[in-house]
């Protein structure tokens, strides 16, 4: 198991959904949010291959609006 996967917490090693969906969200609203920040985007909108989504889009008061889901299969 790689270090990235190792649960941090036992609510983790019990619902490993749940924290892949805390790491989509953490993600999201760091890295993504900086990448989008920093280049002075208007919009953007991603998707990985799990099917979790974000979208982003800068207001008129040039704040950041974050939009994100994700999906979980069972």
């Amino acid at each position: 198991m790689s270090e990235q996967n190792v649960p941090q917490v036992m609510e983790d090693e019990y619902e490993p959904e749940t924290r892949n969906q805390k790491r989509w969200a953490e993600f999201v609203e760091t890295v993504v949010v900086d990448f989008f920040s920093d280049h002075k985007l208007e919009k953007m909108s991603l998707e990985d291959d799990n099917g979790n989504k974000a979208k982003l889009a800068r207001t008129k008061d040039n704040e950041v609006k974050l939009e994100y889901s994700t999906t979980k299969i069972i």
